[in-house]
């Protein structure tokens, strides 16, 4: 795939238009977690059931997106990505028309493929056409717009569901969706691959279907009236499978995911070590909403406000990570951050709605700020040493660990309260307190925790092609 010119001096005009496409998939994501009670009593089944409505999209992202780069060379970047949009668009579209959970389940999966062809094709073309002493700039530009979009996205929700019906959060991307098929007619070329590379089916089959059954394992086990031994089966099952792929694909001469990659030490941190940060981290997305709206008993408007203090605190620390990157450098920013992370999600168990509102909103923003300094770190270390030729491989293996982990996370968060109120003595698992919460939160902090050990076994130079620790090292 031939990289498209660049403007002189800068990083040129294509990571906006990715960055125009994260803010849709990510305003999504945002904007429905203040609506999922209210949503579940439109379907008529517990809050913990929604959880499945949210992981099918992850579950359609991770299973479509090791083959986005495949499809974006044999029909060209332009046509995949218009398509995509489209796709995501019409998803959107049905999912505030569903009448019931199987029939939303079905749209959130419809939209999953569009978004699984939408962000990881734009990705691949910015990290492909980017030199390496202005990734850091790229990057920190198309993931911009997913720090944004959680700053509007609560308050935006909980107003919308408040006032109005939840349906209509879904009709927010229509004007996007429009807004970026118009850029990508006009801005986007149509590049192909200079090789074409036969399509690795057996890899496709076999990634998918381990996916599958790690996240269905997951999100079954998270669901009140499961047999947990079924899911845990489930969820053996897709191990092995994964297991399998993972041979197959050192074996194969033209993979669909490239595994070689993962011996690049920095890239292989943020995969691995990364995956179970991100599995931690993104739990409280799905559990904070539930926490002010069922344990504190607030509105969802209400509860959209308090979450604004975590967009914010994302907001504000993206625009000092890459000073603080050159300054401390990759590997001390990520023990620490991540340290401070998992503190902050055991804090928040502790809120109740008695804790005066200064203290909540500290706690939220601090979480915020952690959340966005591991994510964009973790996001810009991933391509520091990988070499040209494999920027294509490893951004695909990068955006499917990094999807699946997130579906993860949501499916760890409802299996953490499903967990906890089993414990507190909850046989139905529709009802939820505050003790519930404090578990489910404590299991969420102790698993971000665990991942220290693997940044701290980083090179303390990590990460010093694209800028990171530069100025402490030459100190």
């Amino acid at each position: 795939m031939t990289a498209p010119a660049q403007r002189s001096g800068g990083i040129g005009w294509l990571p906006y238009v990715v960055a125009a496409t994260f803010f849709m998939e990510y305003l999504d994501t945002t904007v429905i977690a203040t609506a999922l009670p209210q949503m579940a009593r439109s379907f008529g089944v517990g809050p913990n059931s929604l959880s499945l409505g949210v992981t099918a999209y992850m579950l359609a992202l991770a299973i479509f997106i090791p083959a986005s780069g495949w499809v974006a060379d044999r029909c060209g970047s332009r046509t995949v990505f218009f398509g995509a949009v489209v796709t995501f668009t019409l998803a959107s579209v049905l999912c505030g028309i569903a009448q019931n959970l199987d029939e939303f389940v079905a749209a959130r999966i419809l939209q999953g493929i569009g978004g699984a062809m939408m962000v990881p094709v734009g990705r691949m073309v910015v990290v492909r056409s980017t030199e390496k002493s202005k990734l850091m700039q790229a990057i920190s530009t198309i993931t911009w717009p997913a720090i944004a979009a959680p700053v509007v996205g609560p308050p935006i929700g909980g107003f919308i569901t408040t006032y109005a019906s939840w349906r209509w959060i879904f009709l927010l991307n229509v004007p996007f969706g429009l807004a970026v098929l118009a850029a990508i007619a006009a801005l986007v070329p149509n590049l192909r691959g200079e090789h074409r590379r036969p399509l690795d089916v057996t890899g496709l089959v076999l990634s998918g279907a381990a996916l599958t059954a790690i996240l269905y394992g997951a999100e079954r086990a998270s669901q009140p009236g499961e047999n947990p031994w079924v899911a845990v089966a489930i969820v053996a099952a897709g191990i092995a499978i994964g297991v399998i792929a993972f041979a197959h694909a050192k074996r194969h001469p033209h993979p669909l995911i490239d595994v070689s990659t993962l011996k690049i030490p920095t890239f292989s941190v943020t995969v691995v070590t990364g995956s179970v940060t991100r599995i931690g981290i993104g739990a409280a997305p799905y559990l904070m909403p539930l926490l002010f709206q069922i344990g504190f008993g607030l509105s969802a408007f209400k509860s959209g406000l308090l979450l604004l203090a975590s967009a914010l605190g994302n907001l504000g620390m993206k625009a000092l990570t890459t000073r603080i990157l050159e300054r401390w450098g990759f590997r001390l920013v990520s023990v620490v951050d991540v340290t401070i992370a998992g503190v902050s999600l055991i804090a928040c168990g502790l809120l109740t709605p008695g804790t005066p509102i200064a203290i909540v909103l500290i706690v939220v923003f601090v979480y915020g700020m952690t959340r966005s300094m591991q994510f964009s770190t973790l996001a810009t270390l991933a391509y520091a040493d990988v070499a040209q030729p494999q920027m294509s491989a490893a951004s695909t293996l990068w955006s499917a660990a990094a999807q699946m982990t997130i579906g993860l996370g949501i499916a760890f968060g409802a299996l953490a309260l499903r967990v906890a109120a089993t414990a507190n003595g909850e046989t139905t698992g529709h009802v939820f307190t505050l003790d519930d919460f404090r578990l489910a939160f404590l299991g969420a902090g102790v698993l971000t925790l665990l991942s220290v050990w693997g940044y701290a076994r980083m090179a303390r130079d990590a990460g010093q092609n694209v800028g990171g620790g530069s100025r402490s090292q030459r100190a």
